[in-house]
């Protein structure tokens, strides 16, 4: 079966909430755990839903993963200047990861952006052990803009967000 990648519905919001702290979590990707603040923003799918454009990957009626495009900037972007859409919170649901689904949701992204007047660009912030996501990324053509490194949380100094830019 194919992957078909679509908004999400909103009786999909908890599943895709679900998938997305579950990868965060089960990658060790937040440094508090389950009493992490950001866990909230992961599950908070309607949220999203109401700033941004919140795509899912899809097989049938199975959510795969998902993702959150911000064609251009408002509360959902966190470094996007003008001219430039952003990617945030890709997640695969682990079981489903190797067939393509994260890197049918960039691509989807990519191409949402060559279609936005005025965008030209696509950003995003990833961790550095976000490995699979680099590899996408790289494969892309994005490329790394270590100048626009940033921290989350300026009063821990563990935690820089690389990020990566595609020019259209």
């Amino acid at each position: 079966m194919d992957i078909l990648i679509r908004e999400v519905k909103p009786t999909e919001h908890v599943v895709l909430g679900d998938i997305t702290a579950r990868a965060y979590l089960d990658d060790g990707l937040l440094d508090f755990g389950e009493s992490d603040g950001y866990l909230h923003h992961l599950r908070d799918v309607a949220g999203r839903a109401a700033a941004a454009d919140v795509l899912v990957a899809a097989e049938g009626d199975r959510i795969l993963g998902g993702v959150t495009f911000v064609p251009s900037g408002g509360p959902m972007a966190d470094i996007a200047g003008p001219g430039e859409a952003e990617i945030r919170m890709l997640a695969v649901a682990r079981e489903t990861r190797g067939r393509g689904a994260g890197e049918a949701l960039v691509r989807f992204c990519v191409e949402r952006a060559r279609s936005t007047p005025g965008c030209t660009a696509v950003v995003l912030s990833t961790q550095r052990t976000m490995h699979a996501a680099h590899r996408i990324y790289e494969r892309l053509g994005f490329v790394r803009t270590p100048e626009r490194d940033w921290n989350p949380l300026p009063h821990l100094d563990d935690i820089t967000l690389l990020t990566y830019k595609l020019t259209l």
